[in-house]
């Protein structure tokens, strides 16, 4: 059975890796190179990067026009398999695969359809997540699914940890599936229940700034779920301020003078650390970023500003 398979950030490379590695990938279709940095020096995907390296060929077409779909008429693929490709596939492209095309999603799918189910789930709290296999349908994520693994979540996952986690359980679950589709033992197909559907929109880096008005629990949540991109930040003196790393507050705390406000740091000492008045709660920040500064952690932060107590952040 021949393959194309559609990818382009780091989290589809293990799942072309074992594609190429026990079944036959004629080629793989990923995003053209993309200008990064000062100098806009021309980047290729992870997917192209990792296709190279596996002696795979690749296919970097700016959309899927009339010649992209004659150069892969050419490959005479059978199966079209996707990992976070980033395209909206149409009938006509479709139909090149006479076996139809498969998508690992990283999500327990009807939950979550759309581009951040991670993410979302890490804000959401939920107690597990996982990935499903299912097949391509002409609206995102609304395929029948095929094979799904269930994930428990212990409450200390950012997004860039979990997906990669996520990256090799999936490609695991997907390897099986498209193994049993060349063996023409395809697994059971069975629709989505469209009762129980959700959905997710694209990060933006707004997304990232903090209100002090919400509950610990929930900044504590997008401290995780915005890790590694946009970042949990506030403003410190009017500076901009990344959250790296924090925790909810057991306890709370009491001032001689007056209730304490949203965004005021509590206390910032030794013996505490460095405490933050939420909408509900205390947070607890345990490493932080200044802007045009290292990341450090609370204790290295307090060397150089010791007079955080009684400072307002966001304000």
């Amino acid at each position: 059975m021949r393959i194309l398979f559609a990818g382009t950030p780091p989290m589809a490379v293990p799942s072309l890796e074992n594609l190429a590695r026990e079944l036959r990938v004629v080629a793989a279709l990923t995003a053209p190179d993309q200008p990064v940095g000062r100098g806009r020096t021309p980047c290729p995907s992870a997917v192209k990067e990792a296709a190279l390296g596996l002696r795979v060929p690749v296919l970097t077409p700016a959309s899927l026009d009339e010649a992209a779909i004659e150069a892969v008429k050419e490959l005479a693929p059978d199966l079209l398999v996707v990992v976070a490709y980033g395209k909206i596939f149409k009938k006509k492209f479709l139909d090149l695969f006479p076996r139809g095309g498969i998508n690992l999603h990283p999500s327990l799918l009807p939950l979550y359809r759309g581009p951040s189910p991670i993410t979302a789930a890490i804000l959401a709290g939920d107690s597990e997540t996982g990935v499903t296999v299912q097949k391509l349908a002409m609206r995102f994520d609304t395929g029948d699914t095929l094979a799904q693994v269930r994930v428990p979540l212990h409450g200390n996952e950012t997004t860039g940890s979990l997906t990669d986690a996520l990256s090799r359980i999936g490609a695991d679950l997907l390897l099986k599936v498209t193994g049993d589709i060349a063996d023409g033992h395809p697994p059971a197909a069975v629709p989505q229940d469209e009762s129980r559907a959700s959905y997710c929109r694209l990060v933006s880096k707004q997304d990232g700034l903090l209100d002090w008005n919400a509950p610990a629990s929930l900044i504590e949540r997008k401290v995780r779920a915005y890790d590694p991109w946009p970042r949990a930040r506030t403003t410190l003196n009017g500076s901009s301020l990344l959250l790296l790393k924090t925790v909810v507050h057991p306890g709370t705390l009491v001032r001689a003078a007056g209730a304490p406000v949203p965004g005021e740091v509590l206390a910032a000492d030794e013996e505490n650390g460095i405490l933050v008045q939420t909408g509900q709660g205390v947070l607890r920040i345990e490493r932080l970023q200044l802007q045009f500064k290292k990341p450090l952690d609370w204790q290295s932060f307090l060397h150089g500003h010791p007079d955080l107590p009684g400072v307002r952040l966001g304000n």
